[in-house]
Formats: C-alpha cells, sequence, structure tokens
C-alpha cells in the first residue's frame, strides 16, 4: 500500500511533468496523463495542469497502485531530467557563439499545444515549432510574445452554415505558466511608455517553459490599467487600430524591455514578422542611454543581431499605421531617440519624403535587420520584387532579402504508430537526425503490408474521430442539423479514399475551388466503386466576410443528399483538429492562389504520417516536388486573368483527381494492397522527410542568420 508521503512525492513528479511543455511532444508522457484518468483527461481537453488540480490525493494513490502506471511515471520524470541535462547538442557542436547570448524570439503568436490558447494558426503553429526545435538542437532560445486572456475565439458553425464566434477566458491556474522573476528575485512588472505626460502600459510578466527553451508573456491584466490598457491583452488580431498599435508597442518595445528585467541580453534578436518591429527602437534606445550613442550609432549595432523574417506575401497583409496614430502613441520613444516626427516616420516608409504616406512595420524591421528572409524560395522571390523599391539602385535579383523555407517539428506532428514503424527501420537514434538524407532510406525497407497496415489504423482514428464531431456538432442546439450530423456521420467509412483541407478560409486558400464543377465532383465521390470522402476544417477571421461566405457553401453543399455524405465540415479548428486530420488523409489538397501561399506547413505535416500532398505549385511545395512524391495542380504558370486562372486550376484539380489519383489509390494487387501508390509515398517519405522539418530550418538560421547576426561569422555570399 502506497503511503501518502509516496503519493505527495508521486504528484510533485506528475507536476514537474506538466509545467514543462516538453511533454507536447512526447507521446508517451501524454499517454501517462491520459492513463491516470482517460474521462478527467478529455474533459479538461488533454490540459495536464488542469487535470492534476482536479485530482485528489485519494484518487492519486488509487491509480498509483497500477505499478505499470507507477514505472511509466517514473520513467517519463527521468526522460526529462536527462534531457534538460544533456550536452551532446547540436548547439554545442555547431552554434558555441549563441551558447553565452540567448536568441531572443519575437512573435506575435505561439501554437505550443492546443491546450495554451496563444495562436491563430499558421504562424503561431511555426513559431511553436521553431521554439521546439531550438529546444532539441540545445539552442539557447527564449520566445517573446503577449499573453492573451481570451486568445484566439472558438468556433461554431450555425444552423444556416454561418460561422459564430465565441471566447473563453485565460485561467493561469490551469496552464503551464509560472510569474516570472527578475534579477532583484522578485515578480516582474515592466511599464511601457506610450504617448506622452508619463502615460504608460504595465504588465505583469510570465514564463513558459518549453523543453529547454522558455517563452516569456506579457500580460496587461493588472490592477494598476485602465479598460483600454488592459484590451491590449485581450484577444489576438482583436480589436481596432489604436488596440493593434497598442498591442504592437506592447510587445516590441515591452518584449526588450521585459528581456532586461529578467537580465536576459540576447546575442540575437529574429522578429517573426513585423508585429514586434518596435523592438530595435527599443533596443537603439537603450544603447544611446547606457553607453551614449547617437541614435545613428546605436541603430548601427542593433541593426548587426536583428533578424526579420516576413510571412507576408500581400500587400494588405503588412500592418501600416496613420502618421498622427504613430506620433499619438510613439511621440515618448520618438523624443528619446532624439528624432523629428518626419525623422521618425521615414523609418517605417518605403518613401521617406512622402508625408503621407502610412508607417510600416515591414519597412522598419527591413531596414533595421542585418538579415531577412522569406520562408520560401518562390515567397524569397515574390518578397524582393514587392520591396524592390526599397532598394532602388539594386536589381531585383539583389535586393537583400534571402529565404529560409518553413519546415515542421516532426515530433509535435508524427503519429506514436509511424513513430514505431520509424523506430523499426529507419536508422538508429534517428529522430536527432532529421535532416540528414540517409536518416530517411530505410523507408523502402518497409514491407508494403506493414506501412498499409499502419496507415490504415490511422484513416480508422480519423473516421472515428470525424464520426464523434460531428454528432457532436449535430448535438449543438443550433448548430448541424441533426439528420445531416447523422447522414454525414454513418457515410463515413475507413475504407474509402480520403482527402483532407484544413487552414485558414481566407480568400487567396481557394477552400472552394473543388466545388467548382459539382456534376463532376459528385460522381467522382459517389462513384460505387471507387468514393471520395473531404473533410474540411478552418476558421475564417472574425470580420472576413468572404471567407464565411466559403465556409457557408461548403457547410451547404454538406447537407446536399446528392453528395451522400461524402463531404464534411468540422468546426472549432485548433491544433488537435490538425493533428488528426494530417496523421489520417490519404490526400492532403491546397489550392492558394499562386504565389500567395509563402509557404505553408500543413502538407509537410501529412508526408511525414504517409499522406500525400495534391497542391498548385505554391509555398514550399515546388521544392520537393519531382513528378512522383505528390500529386500537382497546373504546372506553375500564372495567367494574369484571375478568372481564366481559377477555371484552369480547377478543370486541372478534377482531372488529376479521377485520372490520377482514385485510379492509383484503388489499384490494387492479389493481397489487396495498392503497391504502386505506397512506392510514392516511401518516395515521398525519403525525399521530402529530411528537407521540410524545422530541425534542418533551425539549422539554417543557426548557419545563415544568427552566427552572423551574433558577429561570429559572416559569408559573403547567402546560399538561400
Amino acid at each position: 500500500m502506497i503511503t501518502r508521503d509516496e503519493a505527495k512525492l508521486l504528484r510533485l513528479k506528475l507536476e514537474r511533468l506538466s509545467q514543462n511543455l516538453w511533454w507536447a511532444w512526447h507521446p508517451e508522457v501524454i499517454q501517462v496523463f491520459r492513463q491516470l484518468d482517460p474521462d478527467l483527461w478529455r474533459r479538461c481537453d488533454h490540459n495536464p495542469v488542469a487535470m492534476l488540480r482536479s485530482m485528489s490525493d485519494a484518487l492519486i494513490i488509487e491509480r498509483s497502485h497500477d505499478l505499470e502506471l507507477n514505472a511509466r511515471i517514473e520513467g517519463a520524470y527521468r526522460s526529462l531530467e536527462t534531457y534538460l541535462t544533456d550536452t551532446r547538442t547540436w548547439a554545442i557542436a555547431h552554434a558555441g557563439a549563441l551558447l553565452a547570448r540567448p536568441v531572443a524570439y519575437f512573435s506575435a503568436e505561439f501554437g505550443l499545444h492546443e491546450s495554451l490558447p496563444l495562436y491563430s494558426g499558421g504562424l503561431g503553429v511555426l513559431a511553436g515549432d521553431h521554439i521546439k526545435s531550438a529546444s532539441d538542437l540545445g539552442l539557447p532560445l527564449v520566445g517573446v510574445s503577449l499573453l492573451y486572456r481570451e486568445g484566439y475565439f472558438r468556433q461554431w458553425i450555425d444552423r444556416s452554415g454561418y460561422q459564430r464566434e465565441t471566447y473563453a477566458n485565460f485561467d493561469s491556474a490551469v496552464q503551464p505558466v509560472r510569474e516570472a522573476i527578475g534579477k532583484d528575485g522578485r515578480k516582474v512588472t515592466i511599464e511601457v511608455p506610450v504617448g506622452s505626460n508619463g502615460s504608460v502600459i504595465r504588465a505583469r510578466v510570465w514564463r513558459v517553459d518549453v523543453g529547454r527553451a522558455s517563452l516569456v508573456l506579457l500580460d496587461p491584466h493588472v490592477p494598476e490599467n485602465d479598460e483600454r490598457d488592459r484590451a491590449v491583452g485581450t484577444r489576438l488580431y482583436g480589436g481596432d487600430r489604436e488596440t493593434r498599435i497598442r498591442q504592437e508597442i506592447l510587445l516590441g518595445v515591452g518584449g526588450v524591455i521585459a528581456l532586461k528585467a529578467l537580465g536576459i541580453v540576447p546575442g540575437v534578436v529574429h522578429l517573426n514578422e513585423g508585429h514586434s518591429a518596435f523592438a530595435v527602437l527599443e533596443l537603439a534606445r537603450q544603447r544611446m542611454h547606457e553607453d551614449g550613442m547617437s541614435f545613428a550609432d546605436a541603430m548601427r549595432e542593433v541593426r548587426q543581431k536583428v533578424v526579420f523574417t516576413t510571412h507576408t506575401p500581400v500587400e494588405a497583409g503588412h500592418d501600416r499605421f496613420e502618421p498622427d496614430q504613430v506620433e499619438a502613441h510613439l511621440v515618448g520613444l520618438r523624443e528619446s531617440l532624439g528624432l523629428s516626427r518626419e525623422g521618425f516616420m521615414s523609418l517605417g516608409r518605403v518613401n521617406p519624403q512622402d508625408a503621407g504616406e502610412p508607417f510600416c512595420m515591414t519597412v522598419l524591421a527591413l531596414k533595421c535587420a542585418t538579415k531577412s528572409n522569406g520562408v520560401s524560395a518562390l515567397h524569397g522571390r515574390v518578397t524582393r520584387r514587392m520591396w524592390h523599391s526599397l532598394w532602388p539602385h539594386h536589381g531585383e535579383q539583389e535586393v537583400p532579402i534571402g529565404h529560409v523555407t518553413n519546415g515542421v517539428h516532426v515530433p509535435t506532428w508524427l503519429a506514436p504508430e509511424m513513430r514505431v514503424l520509424y523506430d523499426r527501420h529507419l536508422r538508429a537514434n534517428w529522430p536527432v537526425h532529421l535532416a540528414h538524407p540517409e536518416t530517411w532510406m530505410g523507408i523502402d525497407e518497409v514491407p508494403d503490408i506493414e506501412l498499409w497496415g499502419t496507415l490504415q489504423i490511422l484513416k480508422s482514428k480519423l473516421v472515428r474521430f470525424v464520426r464523434r464531431r460531428l454528432v457532436q456538432q449535430g448535438e449543438h442546439a443550433d448548430g448541424l442539423d441533426p439528420d445531416v450530423a447523422t447522414m454525414v456521420a454513418d457515410a463515413f467509412d475507413p475504407n474509402v479514399l480520403t482527402i483532407g483541407f484544413a487552414r485558414r478560409f481566407a480568400q487567396y486558400k481557394r477552400a472552394t475551388l473543388i466545388l467548382r464543377d459539382r456534376e463532376r465532383l459528385k460522381r467522382i465521390l459517389t462513384n460505387s466503386s471507387r468514393p471520395v470522402q473531404i473533410i474540411f476544417a478552418g476558421k475564417a477571421h472574425p470580420h472576413d466576410e468572404i471567407g464565411k461566405g466559403l465556409i457557408r457553401e461548403i457547410r451547404h453543399a454538406m447537407s446536399d443528399p446528392a453528395f451522400q455524405g461524402r463531404l464534411a465540415f468540422i468546426d472549432d479548428f485548433d491544433i488537435n483538429v490538425a493533428r488528426h486530420l494530417v496523421q489520417g488523409v490519404d490526400v492532403w489538397l491546397n489550392t492558394p492562389t499562386r504565389p500567395l501561399e509563402a509557404s505553408g506547413t500543413s502538407g509537410q505535416k501529412v508526408l511525414l504520417n504517409g499522406g500525400r500532398n495534391f497542391s498548385i505549385l505554391d509555398g514550399w511545395f515546388p521544392e520537393g516536388y519531382d513528378g512522383q512524391n505528390g500529386f500537382a495542380i497546373g504546372s506553375g504558370e500564372v495567367h494574369v486573368s484571375s478568372q481564366v486562372q481559377e477555371e484552369r486550376d480547377a478543370a486541372d484539380l478534377m482531372r488529376v483527381l479521377e485520372e490520377e489519383i482514385v485510379p492509383l489509390f484503388y489499384e490494387r494487387d492479389s493481397w489487396g494492397l495498392p503497391v504502386r501508390w505506397l512506392a510514392r509515398v516511401k518516395r515521398a517519405v525519403r525525399t521530402l522527410g529530411w528537407r521540410f522539418n524545422t530541425d534542418r530550418m533551425v539549422m539554417d538560421y543557426v548557419t545563415h542568420c544568427y552566427l552572423p547576426a551574433a558577429g561570429a561569422w559572416s559569408c559573403e555570399v547567402d546560399p538561400h
């Protein structure tokens, strides 16, 4: 019989595990929490901190009678401690110049796990994957962001098919956050000057452990702030333009102030998008104040250690603020920098002499960074063209903007069943050699029957998940019609070719392109011998009526009996929904208007799990597509007429689906195996897995951006 002291020690170990998000990319640790109490795990939305707070000591004692569970808890605890103290990391061998001073990685959002809702979509998930790989590689990195009390919105679709938004309150008591302690041993609260006359936004500072890395969160929900200032930390990408500029001041200026209060002196400052670009001005102000420098000299010093990544290939996606708004909020910082109003505004203008041009955060970042990059080769070209006017005396190809193609964090997105298969057939200790091509060669030795069996298990799990979510949507008082929910749930079949489409519902992503020829689509989906089913998921921004209209169109198609239940829309898209989809589909559909997809990473998650990409040649896909490791829509050429382009893309989509994908999937040998399909699955894993992961991505940042910014070395030719 276990004693209360032993139960207390067991709880302490579980709490230690829950308070470091390292567990979020270790399925064996997640299984420990799930095994403690499966029902409570589900009710707590996969949040181990909330789960443990709901468990009494008596329940801990009862569950600890399971000797296997005890052994798993002890093993997980020891694994975490070993991970945190391991000195045999990639960074120690290859990035020694960065070990003394960390990389400060600023991002408006971080998608680390569905239980910590500080993300909206791809940008945040990319930031979360970046910090996880930095941890795995042993690279000292601290993320900087805001704590949003209502996060991004929860989505539900009403009976008419219209997207509705609800918001939840962030409870720090049931999250893996702790109040940050400063150099003086006290809890850190910062003051960020805004406007003039001593006006400030105050913010509490929280820390989150992410493996060996950490995340600093600024929280303006303190009693000293008025409602306007507290609103800065209420919703991600919410509020009006004034709220937006105040958020970006708190993120950039406040983030630098917070790092200083914590005694963190970064060797490199990485701005993930322009939201945090005001950080460079606060860094310059501090150098001027502490070292007596002029603004020009201070900025020259700051610029050397700033790296900037832009993810936005369209003009409208870059934050711009009117001159009067900038002056009203940043006059104090401007005066401390010794700049005139026009001198300050020129930092954010393409044409400094144009008094009517708004202040652009991307322009500020590009002017103040030593290295700037897009997030795919194609996006790098688009970005150089977009900002060529900042370097009017350079040829377009000479514009100093490179690219580092995005990747995904393999341990986060790889299904446990695929991990078992890889453990059996890939090289020993393969997870620490993800960026090496030879690591993935062993996939060719996997027996077809073993690979097919694994893929079928994953698809069965996905179908069960879809059915369960459809039933839940049908139970909502004003949600999906119960009869439709039942029809679709009953129709979904793990033996049917399954296509997934899940991403932000923006117009350029063209979610409804596949619906353009409905009669042909109906014939394909309802074919009696070779049927197809499609799962959609994703959110439209609350103010994007066009995006909401696309969701409504899909929901209406879902209710059409002629489709025989072969279309499903899963609402409230988040990391959990994404995980099920990317691990279970046969084919991943991606239909953006080229070249408006900067990179995209969802398809990279799919290929790791044995799914095939079916995509426009945009974003990351053209860099890896070889004609056999996926399916392309179109040839990559862009017509001047958007209508003609859409007609061509839609026609080619249906042709490839009907004439290539469906026949190949349903072609079986005498054992019932789709041998040629599986050969292409293996080719995709072998040729793409090593390239499109965040270990390779972070290594690229270290080699080509971070080390030069830290003054460790430089190269005359950027290989990207």
